[in-house]
């Protein structure tokens, strides 16, 4: 099965191109990390403590993630999708079989850090680089409309995401990764996309 990494900061477009890979190449599937945060009293009440902690590993289920992702490799087969809903601090289980699964896109904000963790490092890593303001832009308008936060929340929570990102992540920090495409604002995605499924 081939995988492919998609990492940037919030609002780099990670979603859009995961999107646009599975349109174009059939029997793939995405793994969102957005969708694998903690629930419950953890998430409710250690936000109030930790600046970020939504951009932070903490806030992470990683546990959950790898059980999906070690499923889904090994199988080819996902059984469920999840979705997690910020205001509630939720995880929705929507059962959808999809089979024959010929590539999986891990997408998100961990998705760089859970890379580093497989044994396995025949991957294809995709990094998007984007401008601040562009980022910002982006994740307001969803913050405000799907999250429920104030402008002024969105963009101070956005302002603090992207320095826990570029903190964690120095710039080519999988430089020997001979697999890794940096995906800029004219970068030729079809061009990528024939290297990588041809």
């Amino acid at each position: 099965m081939k995988l492919i990494f998609i990492s940037g900061p919030s609002g780099s477009g990670k979603t859009t191109l995961s999107n646009q890979i599975i349109k174009k190449n059939k029997n793939g599937i995405v793994l969102s990390t957005d969708n694998y945060y903690k629930t419950g009293l953890i998430s409710k009440l250690l936000p109030k403590f930790i600046e970020g902690f939504f951009d932070r590993s903490i806030s992470f289920n990683n546990k959950l993630f790898k059980k999906d992702f070690d499923f889904i490799y090994k199988n080819g087969i996902s059984i469920c999708e999840r979705y997690y809903n910020f205001e509630k601090k939720t995880i929705q289980n929507i059962l959808n079989e999809t089979n024959n699964i010929s590539f999986l896109i891990v997408e998100g904000i961990f998705a760089k850090e859970f890379s580093k963790t497989l044994n396995n490092k025949d991957y294809i890593f995709l990094e998007i680089k984007t401008k601040k303001n562009e980022c910002m832009k982006r994740v307001v308008q969803r913050d405000i409309k799907e999250r429920g936060k104030k402008k002024k929340q969105a963009e101070n929570d956005f302002l603090k995401s992207w320095s826990i990102y570029y903190e964690k992540f120095k710039p080519n920090s999988l430089k020997n990764n001979t697999n890794k495409f940096i995906i800029e604002k004219n970068t030729d995605i079809d061009q990528i996309l024939k290297k990588l499924f041809n």
